[in-house]
């Protein structure tokens, strides 16, 4: 099964993720820096998957060499985009990065984003 098949679960994970910022007080109309995270034990995999993301739009970190608990060694990057907590756009950017990800057999492993709070 690839990742794509699993997309679902990232839609699920994406309505959980904003649900939790908004209710925690975060601002609904901010905009947000979104760092969406693969990785991958191939570093030329890795570096292929972050010239399709670069194609994409979005902004490519450097690739971070990373121990995992179990010891072994996982290359990472970022692909980052200002977006506003809109779940049609993240769903769009999550699709094209799982197929990415499926694309040159690398891990998409979700993303994150930093609190912004209510200005009050």
């Amino acid at each position: 099964m690839s990742q794509f098949d699993e997309r679902e679960e990232w839609y699920e994970f994406n309505n959980e993720t904003v649900e939790a910022l908004l209710a925690d007080g975060s601002q609904e109309d901010a905009t947000y820096t979104m760092e969406h995270h693969l990785a991958s034990s191939n570093f030329e995999l890795l570096e292929k998957a972050a010239v399709d993301a670069f194609k994409a739009g979005f902004e490519v970190t450097d690739a971070e060499e990373l121990m995992l608990d179990d010891g072994g060694m996982v290359f990472c990057f970022d692909a980052i985009a200002e977006r506003t907590l809109n779940l049609d756009t993240l769903k769009n950017d999550t699709d094209a990065l799982l197929k990415i990800a499926d694309k040159h057999k690398v891990h998409y492993d979700g993303w994150g984003t930093y609190f912004i709070p209510t200005e009050d």
